[in-house]
């Protein structure tokens, strides 16, 4: 194992509803990808594929969101409580990441 590396685990408890939903969600962008794969297969319009693509895109562009919002509703209140006000930069560099 590399010595320089710092990683370390976290985890974040989620309640059972908001898991479901998550998985649901994820279920759903995993049937619309199998989707656009059959398309390309069938050889489909161009136009038709994109579009295809472009929801899916959307789609797990919101789970990102529902997850960023848990993300600041729960760590980061509790890393500020803390006095840790780096969590905030964190949750600029990941919403970066989202765009």
């Amino acid at each position: 194992m590399d010595k320089d590396c710092f990683c370390h685990y976290k985890n974040t408890p989620r309640n059972e509803e908001t898991s479901r939903q998550l998985h649901n969600r994820l279920n759903r962008i995993t049937g619309q990808l199998n989707g656009i794969q059959k398309m390309l297969d069938d050889n489909r319009y161009c136009g038709d594929i994109l579009t295809q693509i472009a929801a899916v895109e959307s789609a797990l562009q919101s789970v990102g969101y529902i997850i960023l919002q848990e993300h600041m509703e729960t760590c980061m209140i509790e890393e500020i409580k803390k006095g840790n006000t780096e969590i905030i930069s964190e949750a600029v560099e990941l919403i970066k990441k989202l765009k």
